[in-house]
């Protein structure tokens, strides 16, 4: 059978990050997803879900240092159902999503600390704390006023792929 769901939204609260036993490490989170309609009154309405996300391995890690509460993020990966018995003795479940890859939907001003700025500008010197733009393949420009393009994407070492 195929089990694949695909989520965008905003994380709903931070990164939860263990590692288990072996050393694996295992994050959590939450992700709102909203959707605007018009009601059969005609009013217009608001739908939130929200659900719940685990990260597993190196992307588990990589989502903790660079993403946090309000990030925007578009996520692919497996439905499952959790079962369990409450304190009162109550059978609960939920639904949750096992994710398999994540792309950072921010922008850079979104992505740094939570801060967003109004415009992009390049700093003519970056200081070494803030991550950089990783490089892109791009196609020929054929007008300098389009060669400024930034990708969202932290610097992730002198490789052009991305490690999740």
């Amino acid at each position: 059978m195929y089990n694949k769901i695909i989520i965008a939204g905003h994380l709903s609260k931070d990164i939860e990050l263990r590692y288990t036993a072996s050393g694996s490490a295992i994050a959590n989170t939450a992700v709102a997803s909203s959707r605007k309609y018009k009601g059969a009154d005609g009013t217009q309405k608001k739908e939130v879900l929200f659900v719940d996300v685990t990260f597993f391995g190196r992307t588990a890690e990589i989502v903790n240092q660079y993403l946090h509460k309000g990030s925007k993020v578009l996520i692919d990966g497996r439905l499952k159902l959790e079962q369990w018995t409450d304190q009162q003795g109550q059978k609960r479940s939920k639904h949750k999503v096992d994710a398999e890859s994540v792309q950072m939907l921010d922008s850079k001003e979104q992505s740094n600390n939570g801060q967003t700025t109004p415009n992009y500008r390049r700093d003519p010197q970056p200081q070494q704390s803030t991550p950089q733009p990783a490089a892109t393949h791009q196609p020929a420009q054929r007008n300098p006023a389009q060669s400024k393009q930034t990708s969202p994407l932290p610097d992730m070492g002198q490789t052009d792929e991305i490690p999740f």
